[in-house]
């Protein structure tokens, strides 16, 4: 029988998200890693020589399923969508507002308490993600201030960061359950109306 390497190693590091999401990182160890995917612990060594490499690869996967979550919301936002319909869809889609993006948005936190332990983590691939959605929104909001929808005197890359950090805020206190996530979307809504208004 043929072994496809790729879902063994795609078995094994959406355990390890499992566990991330339900336990928090310090309880994926190798073994229970191995434990939650069903495979022995030689196993999981044999794909992963080491818990950092297990780790990254896992989370390049979570990226993944948050950029297809990001690309299905995209889609639904009309053809073509506006400067506000992406900038919409972007964050709302990260918003916890259903089981996946609950689901994503705990995992996310798992790793940001992983990585702000450990300096060298962070070094390396603590903002590659962010980075890449502030240039987007960024991009977003140049449009949308050449059409004449947000005001030419906004800095798009200020106004990037704090929509991008005010949704990570708002995902957290639903997570903490401070609100619900129908209470969190009408606030980045509300903060989008103030934005994107003729300027």
């Amino acid at each position: 029988m043929r072994v496809d390497h790729e879902d063994r190693r795609r078995q094994i590091a959406e355990a390890l998200l499992r566990i991330a999401d339900t336990q928090g990182l310090q309880s994926a160890s190798m073994r229970a890693v191995a434990a939650e995917a069903g495979v022995s612990l030689r196993l999981v060594q044999y794909y992963f020589e080491t818990k950092e490499g297990l780790l990254l690869d896992a989370l390049e996967r979570l990226g993944t399923q948050l950029q297809a979550r990001m690309a299905r919301w995209i889609t639904e936002a009309g053809s073509p969508p506006t400067p506000r319909a992406l900038v919409t869809a972007v964050l709302s889609s990260i918003l916890p507002t259903d089981p996946e993006s609950r689901r994503i948005t705990r995992t996310y936190a798992a790793y940001y308490t992983l990585v702000l332990s450990d300096p060298a983590l962070v070094e390396k691939h603590g903002t590659p993600q962010p980075d890449l959605l502030e240039g987007f929104l960024a991009k977003q909001i140049r449009a949308a201030q050449r059409s004449g929808e947000i005001d030419s005197g906004k800095d798009p890359e200020m106004t990037a960061a704090g929509l991008l950090t005010m949704v990570n805020g708002l995902g957290s206190s639903v997570l903490g359950r401070q609100r619900t996530g129908d209470a969190a979307l009408a606030i980045l809504t509300h903060h989008l109306d103030e934005l994107f208004r003729t300027a």
